[in-house]
């Protein structure tokens, strides 16, 4: 894959229950009834308790694209015709074929759902498969639980824990644990996880 231009494209990922569309200004409203949720903030290293505050993480996003570090995303439910999230494609290392899926969040409501499951596939489909990587990487809090469940359903690889790794913005202390997944695994993981979503 040529990667020159990569963020210039409009990037959009879907299935028949989700869609993953390039995140732009108009976003913002549509997203801020799901970004005020409080429990989403409870692990992150942002704190978005406000309209404000997620005016200051939305600019960040929209600025990381700008600066060609990372892809953001919103996440469309097809089927309730709404908008319920965000991720990006983010810490973007062309020369080593590799980034993250980070900075990811869904509604509660549809926690658990499969929502995710949907999401990710499509991501990892697109980054193995397309653009040619070797790598995608996922990270959390070691105090996120759920999180950490989430990925190692997938199929992620723990990899292990990076201490003191990041100042939150409310000043607490992260310890960061690392999973990945890796092209010489991904078929196998694709065909045993995803299995249901590959159309025959």
């Amino acid at each position: 894959m040529d990667y020159s231009n990569f963020f210039d494209q409009q990037l959009v990922l879907e299935d028949e229950l989700v869609r993953i569309e390039p995140l732009e200004e108009r976003h913002y409203e549509l997203l801020l009834p799901t970004a005020l949720e409080p429990s989403l903030w409870l692990y992150t290293a942002a704190k978005v308790s406000s309209p404000e505050s997620f005016r200051r993480y939305f600019d960040t996003a929209m600025k990381e694209k700008r600066e060609h570090r990372s892809y953001p995303f919103a996440y469309f439910h097809k089927k309730e015709n709404r908008y319920v999230g965000s991720t990006r494609y983010a810490n973007i290392d062309f020369d080593n074929k590799r980034l993250e899926i980070g900075w990811t969040w869904i509604n509660p409501s549809l926690q658990g759902t499969g929502f995710n499951k949907h999401c990710k596939f499509l991501l990892l489909r697109y980054g193995f498969e397309t653009m040619g990587l070797n790598r995608i990487e996922l990270k959390t809090s070691h105090l996120n639980l759920k999180s950490q469940k989430a990925m190692r359903k997938i199929g992620a690889i723990e990899e292990g824990t990076f201490r003191n790794h990041i100042i939150n913005e409310d000043g607490t202390l992260r310890h960061t644990m690392y999973f990945s997944f890796i092209s010489d695994e991904w078929p196998e993981i694709k065909s045993r996880i995803f299995g249901e979503f590959i159309l025959p």
